[in-house]
């Protein structure tokens, strides 16, 4: 069994391209799915809309299911889909405002069906942005050697079954993608050729808050489970003077971002956000 959670707050606008992105996948050879919307916290209609795609997947022969969960936390929902999820089942993590390309999930299905633990991902393309600055921000940004490194997972991932045994529940993290990905080495990541679209946020400010949010959740790990750093195999430090003849607007851009969250450190929380 293939099961594909995805954890989904107030979620209403892109549930349904997610959802019917996961429908027109490729079937997995031998494998039947199961899809587990984790609906947490929503005051919209994400639920009633993920709702009506059940016929659908079932005429498919896959399952979907629906939790709506009152408290608005995604390791809360990400716990509740685990605990729903069926015995022996390999697992496929997806934020839900990421659209999936059809070979995606059987390619992933494919690399997972193994004994021995294994991580998977595909390969990230950024959905375009509307404004200028994002679109400067995106281009440097997929040219850092952390693209390199081997499904860098964020947005979506998957383990096995000997896999997912190297953790229990989601801790209570920033970062739960790299909490995850850390568990294994970098010989044991693979990267499918198939890709997904995972948006970025739009304007300077989100920018830096979501940046500063990411830098958190790193040092949160480092601090917290210091010895998963290990298994970070981080390709070489960028080197900017190439970065920047490539693209001086776009490095700009970067490195004004990378600015403003220093300074921003020293007066801001760390409340979460989604950028949108």
């Amino acid at each position: 069994m293939l099961t594909v959670i995805i954890p989904a707050n107030n979620e209403a606008q892109y549930i349904g391209p997610c959802l019917s992105a996961v429908l027109a996948s490729d079937a997995p050879e031998a494998m039947g799915v199961a899809v587990i919307v984790a609906a947490n916290g929503c005051s919209d209609a994400t639920v009633q809309i993920a709702g009506t795609f059940a016929d659908r997947f079932k005429s498919r022969g896959w399952n979907l299911s629906v939790l709506d969960i009152a408290r608005g936390n995604k390791i809360g929902a990400l716990n509740a889909a685990d605990t729903a999820t069926a015995t022996g089942s390999a697992l496929i993590y997806l934020d839900a405002d990421v659209i999936v390309s059809p070979p995606l999930l059987a390619q992933m299905a494919a690399v997972l069906r193994t004994d021995a633990p294994v991580y998977a991902g595909g390969t990230p393309l950024v959905t375009p942005p509307e404004s200028r600055l994002t679109t400067a921000y995106a281009r440097l940004w997929l040219r850092l050697p952390f693209h390199d490194s081997g499904a860098p997972g964020f947005g979506l991932f998957g383990v096995n079954v000997a896999g997912r045994a190297r953790w229990g529940a989601f801790p209570d993290l920033i970062s739960d993608d790299t909490f995850v990905r850390l568990q294994f080495r970098p010989e044991e990541r693979v990267q499918v050729p198939a890709t997904y679209r995972w948006p970025m946020v739009e304007g300077f400010r989100r920018l830096v808050r979501v940046r500063r949010r990411q830098d958190i959740g790193v040092a949160e790990i480092a601090t917290r489970y210091p010895e998963l750093l290990a298994n970070e195999g981080k390709a070489p430090t960028p080197r900017f003077w190439p970065l920047f003849r490539a693209d001086p607007v776009g490095f700009a851009v970067y490195t004004s971002v990378a600015v403003m969250v220093r300074i921003s450190r020293l007066w801001a929380g760390n409340e979460w956000v989604r950028g949108r």
